[in-house]
């Protein structure tokens, strides 16, 4: 039996397996463009959902259907599904591996997805644990990246908001890890500052980051401003939350300080922290970034099957 490919975090791909699912992805595009095909006509994907999601959930659902295969699962697995009975992660799997071909899952327990790969008869894809990790959002933000600039190498990138707990912001700083020249701003409150573990990741596979809590001191030098979600639902007291909710706005006023040639990605969804006149902007890429996704999880699901379909 030949081992299984999961998708359980950034640190798991090269840049060269990074590149070929990039052009991957860009194949996918013409895939959709045609109205999809028939590859995986009766492979079943589960979606296995103990959090909220919208944007990851349906992009994937939509990428197997665009790929010819079906679709099982739940949006809320912590209540219309055995767990809330009592059963374990792990046995949770056990039954889903045989009713499906792969597990698209999002968790609210940091390493879940890797608890799950480990009894798996069937590739499981990390749609988000906890506090953790997000790789397939991040895959798709540098594959933005790539499409709006032609490379990711060279590039000045700032991420904003929530750096705590804001897992993309931890899975593309995994990815951008892998390219020449980049340098990265991280800009939080200071309650919410990027985790150690992430910038000794950095420090070792050296790439250049700068911690400050100025957005406006590098506005005007940057290519790309990602901004994140304040998120409330993870912090551990409403005061914690009040003290980094609300520093940073996108708004016109900003806008008109960054780069004619930047960009805004945010995974979204947004509470406030990207003013809705920004939306107009040309440079305002998120709703392109999130279109991206579907591309992304159609390579991704093709990888996990083995391009089999092809």
């Amino acid at each position: 039996m030949k081992e299984l490919y999961h998708v359980l975090g950034a640190k798991q791909f090269a840049k060269d397996e990074l590149e070929q699912l990039f052009d991957a992805a860009q194949e996918m595009e013409q895939v959709v463009a045609r109205g999809g095909d028939r590859r995986y006509e009766g492979k079943i994907m589960t979606t296995l959902f103990f959090e909220a999601s919208t944007r990851t959930r349906l992009s994937f659902e939509s990428a197997m259907h665009r790929l010819g295969g079906g679709v099982i699962g739940t949006e809320n697995a912590a209540q219309f599904s055995s767990a809330i009975k009592g059963e374990t992660l792990e046995d949770t799997i056990r039954i889903v591996s045989g009713y499906s071909d792969v597990i698209v899952m999002r968790h609210t327990d940091i390493g879940a997805a890797k608890r799950a790969a480990k009894v798996a008869d069937i590739p499981v894809i990390n749609a988000g644990d906890g506090a953790g990790e997000h790789p397939t959002q991040a895959l798709l933000d540098a594959y933005t990246i790539r499409k709006e600039f032609g490379r990711i190498d060279g590039l000045k990138i700032a991420m904003v908001g929530d750096l705590a707990y804001g897992r993309t912001v931890h899975s593309l700083s995994y990815i951008l890890a892998n390219y020449q020249e980049v340098m990265i701003y991280y800009i939080s409150p200071d309650n919410v500052r990027i985790p150690d573990n992430v910038k000794k990741y950095m420090e070792e596979k050296g790439i250049r980051y700068e911690e400050t809590s100025d957005l406006d001191s590098v506005a005007g030098t940057i290519d790309v401003l990602y901004q994140t979600r304040i998120q409330k639902e993870r912090f551990p007291s409403v005061e914690e939350y009040e003290k980094a909710s609300g520093k940073y706005i996108v708004d016109s006023e900003l806008m008109s300080r960054l780069k004619q040639e930047a960009i805004v990605l945010h995974p979204l969804p947004r509470a406030g922290e990207i003013a809705e006149e920004v939306d107009s902007d040309p440079r305002a890429a998120y709703f392109r970034q999130a279109v991206n996704g579907l591309y992304i999880r159609m390579a991704l699901i093709d990888k996990c099957f083995g391009g089999a379909g092809k």
